[in-house]
């Protein structure tokens, strides 16, 4: 969904450069934070409708972010989309507990991310 607005927090760089390349080019409209702190910086002056949310941060995890978010009025309806290196059994039970709406795992696969993250878009469903 072209011009749709995303926020991607990764404290890894390339991931950023990465994500940030793949979804532009499909037209989102895309920013970026490093972590926690930046990314609710951000979110005071942009409103995303998604959210990527590395859960491996600097200060405060993805999960716990997430939690955060999700009890907060403001952004409580911004889909969040979990990425971690770390797949593992149990994963999506602590994805699903922290509040977010999806799930995918690293290594990215630069053929099938923008059309995840469409088919979350359109469907506005959970995982």
């Amino acid at each position: 969904m072209p011009g749709e607005p995303i926020l991607i927090i990764d404290d890894n760089i390339l991931n950023l450069e990465l994500v940030t390349f793949l979804l532009s080019t499909k037209g989102y409209d895309i920013r970026t934070a490093s972590d926690a702190e930046e990314a609710l910086k951000t979110l005071k002056v942009f409103q995303p409708r998604l959210i990527l949310m590395d859960i491996q941060l600097p200060d405060i995890d993805g999960f716990e972010l997430t939690k955060k978010l999700k009890a907060d009025p403001n952004y409580k309806d911004i889909l969040i989309i979990a990425i971690t290196a770390f797949a593992m059994k149990g994963d999506k039970e602590k994805v699903v507990a922290a509040g977010c709406d999806g799930y995918i795992a690293k290594p990215i696969d630069t053929r099938t991310l923008a059309n995840i993250i469409a088919g979350y878009l359109r469907s506005n469903t959970s995982i």
